[in-house]
C-alpha cells in the first residue's frame, strides 16, 4: 500500500469534513473507508515486523466521522464486553483521544490486543448501521483500527494508567490461565478489592495472546505492557505452575484457603487427523510450531538455541487463524514454498479475511475443495510428499456450512517436507482428571451456567476451555461475566 498517498488522500477528505461543518447522514455515507497501511509484502515476508502499520491522525478522524452514532448503538450490541463504541468513536472525531482510552477500558483491559486481532467484522462491526444502509458489511465503520488507534496513542504517550482500586475485602482469588479470560476476570475483581492470584503454566503470562498469535500480528511488547499493568494493580502472578500437577484445584481452596477460583485456562492440546503417515519426521501441530517461534523466540537464531525445523515445501492442513499464521510464520523462517490445504471454499473458511489476503499477498498458495489423505515417507521416516484428494460442497452441516465431499478417484500427490496440522485444539484433560467432580462434556469441555459457574461451588470457568475455540474478545466476555458473577458470590460469604 502507498502510504505516502494514502495519508494526502485522508489530509484532503479531513478537510471536506471540517468544511462541511454538521455532518448530515448523506455526508457520513460519502466519506470513504480508511484501509489500513501495512508493510509492503516483499518486505515484510523478510522480517517479524507488525504488518500493519495503524491509522495515522487523519486516517483515525475521518474514519470516525463516517460514525452515525446511532442511538440504538447495534454495535455494542455485538461487542462481548459492551465497549461504548459510539462513544469512543465520537471522542476522537472530536479528538479527545484521552477520553476515547478511558471510554474503551471502562469495559475492556487489552484494547490494544483486541484492535489488532478480533474479528470485529463478525462481531461489532457485523450490525453497523452504516455497512447495512450502503449494502456492504466490509464498508462498516472500521471499529477495530480506531480502537487500536486510541490504545495505541494511549501507549505512545507514556499514558497508561492502573484502574482505580477499591478498598481491600480481605477475599482471595484464584485465577487459572493467564489468557484473556484470566486477565479479564483478575482485572475485574482486583477492581473489586480482592486479592487476585493468577497461576500460569508456562514460564511467561499472556496465553494464546504469547504462544499462539505471532509478532507480525500481536507485538509480544504491547502484551507485556498488559501484564505489568495487572501487576501494577496488586495483581499477583505465579508463572511455572500447571495446577492439576503442582497442585490439586480443591488444595488451592481447602488448603491455600482461596474464598473463589476461575478456570480461564484455555484450550491447549492439539488435535491430529488419525491419518496414515503422522509419525513421520515433519509433521507438526500449529500449537508446538508457533509456541517454538513465539514463546521461545526460535527465528532468533542469533539469540535462542530454540531447536526449530527449518522446512522447505510446507504444507499447513486446516482453514483457521491459527492455519493463517502457521503458514505466514513458515515464510519468514526461510520455506520456499507453503500451501494451505483446506477442504472447503475461500468463503467458509473460518479464519479472518484479512489475515487470509495478507497471507496470498506473501506468496502463500491455497488449495481449496481439497484435503490431505495420508503422508508419505521416505525411508529414512522423513515426509516426502502429502496425498490428497478433491471434494466439492455437499448439504449443509449441523452449523450451517456445506459439507464437503470427497471426489472418489480425485488422488494426486504434492510434494513437500513439512506438514503443520492446524485443524483445531482440545481440552487439556489435566484438571479434570484430578478434579473428579467437575463436571465436562463429551468433548472434555467444562460445562458452566451463563454466569459461568461450574458443577463444583466456588469454581467459575471461562474462554477455550468452556467455548472450545473462541476469539480473544470472546474469553474476555467470559472473564467478565463471571468476574461479575464472583463479586456478587464473595459479597454474600
Amino acid at each position: 500500500m502507498n502510504t505516502k498517498k494514502n495519508t494526502c488522500h485522508s489530509r484532503e477528505n479531513l478537510k471536506k469534513i471540517e468544511a462541511y461543518g454538521v455532518l448530515s447522514t448523506h455526508h457520513r455515507m460519502t466519506i470513504p473507508l480508511q484501509e489500513m497501511p501495512a508493510q509492503d509484502p516483499n518486505e515484510r515476508v523478510k522480517n517479524m515486523s507488525e504488518v500493519s502499520l495503524g491509522y495515522t491522525e487523519e486516517q483515525a478522524l475521518v474514519e470516525a466521522n463516517r460514525c452515525f452514532q446511532c442511538k440504538n448503538a447495534p454495535c455494542v450490541q455485538g461487542c462481548p464486553v459492551r465497549i461504548n463504541i459510539p462513544g469512543f468513536i465520537n471522542a476522537i472525531a472530536q479528538r479527545d483521544y484521552q477520553n476515547a482510552i478511558n471510554i474503551i477500558k471502562q469495559t475492556s483491559l487489552l484494547p490494544a490486543v483486541c484492535g489488532r486481532v478480533c474479528p470485529q467484522e463478525e462481531q461489532c462491526q457485523s450490525p453497523c448501521t452504516l455497512g447495512k444502509t450502503l449494502k456492504d458489511k466490509n464498508k462498516a465503520v472500521s471499529i477495530g483500527r480506531l480502537e487500536r488507534y486510541a490504545a495505541d496513542w494511549d501507549r505512545q504517550n507514556h499514558l497508561v494508567k492502573s484502574p482505580v482500586i477499591q478498598a481491600e475485602t480481605g477475599k482471595k482469588v484464584a485465577i487459572i490461565g493467564s489468557g484473556p479470560a484470566g486477565i479479564t476476570a483478575a482485572a475485574d475483581l482486583r477492581r473489586a478489592g480482592h486479592s487476585v492470584t493468577i497461576f500460569e503454566a508456562f514460564h511467561k503470562p499472556g496465553g494464546v495472546m504469547v504462544y499462539g498469535i505471532p509478532e507480525f500480528r500481536l507485538p509480544k511488547k504491547i502484551v507485556e505492557l498488559e501484564i505489568e499493568t495487572l501487576k501494577k494493580m496488586g495483581v499477583n502472578i505465579i508463572t511455572d505452575f500447571v495446577v492439576g500437577r503442582t497442585r490439586k484445584l480443591l488444595d488451592l481452596m481447602q488448603k491455600d484457603y482461596f474464598d473463589a477460583i476461575f478456570i480461564g485456562s484455555g484450550a491447549g492440546l492439539p488435535k491430529f487427523m488419525n491419518i496414515e503417515g503422522e509419525n513421520c519426521i515433519g509433521v507438526f501441530s500449529a500449537n508446538e510450531y508457533l509456541t517454538r517461534l513465539n514463546l521461545m523466540k526460535a527465528y532468533q537464531l542469533e539469540k535462542f538455541e530454540t531447536p526449530i525445523y527449518h522446512g522447505r515445501k510446507v504444507a499447513v492442513l486446516g482453514g483457521g487463524n491459527v492455519a493463517m499464521d502457521s503458514a505466514r510464520t513458515a515464510l519468514r523462517v526461510g520455506a520456499e514454498e507453503v500451501h494451505v490445504i483446506y477442504r472447503r471454499t475461500e468463503a467458509e473458511m473460518p479464519a479472518r479475511a484479512e489475515e487470509v489476503g495478507h497471507a496470498k499477498e506473501e506468496g502463500v498458495k491455497l488449495h481449496l475443495l481439497q484435503n490431505i489423505h495420508r503422508i508419505l515417507g521416505n525411508d529414512a521416516g522423513y515426509v516426502k510428499a502429502i496425498e490428497c484428494l478433491r471434494y466439492e460442497l455437499g448439504a449443509p452441516d449441523t452449523t450451517g456450512r456445506r459439507s464437503p465431499v470427497p471426489i472418489k478417484g480425485s488422488e494426486f500427490t504434492m510434494e513437500v517436507d513439512t506438514v503443520i496440522i492446524a485443524v483445531g485444539n482440545g481440552s487439556n484433560p489435566l484438571i479434570k482428571q484430578s478434579t473428579p467432580d467437575l463436571a465436562v462434556n463429551q468433548n472434555g469441555y467444562i460445562i458452566t451456567d451463563t454466569d459461568g459457574k461450574t458443577s463444583i461451588k466456588g469454581i467459575w470457568a471461562g474462554g477455550d476451555i468452556v467455548l472450545g475455540s473462541a476469539t480473544v474478545i470472546l474469553a474476555m466476555g467470559q472473564g467478565r461475566e463471571a468476574a461479575r458473577s464472583i463479586n456478587e458470590f464473595l459479597a454474600q460469604k
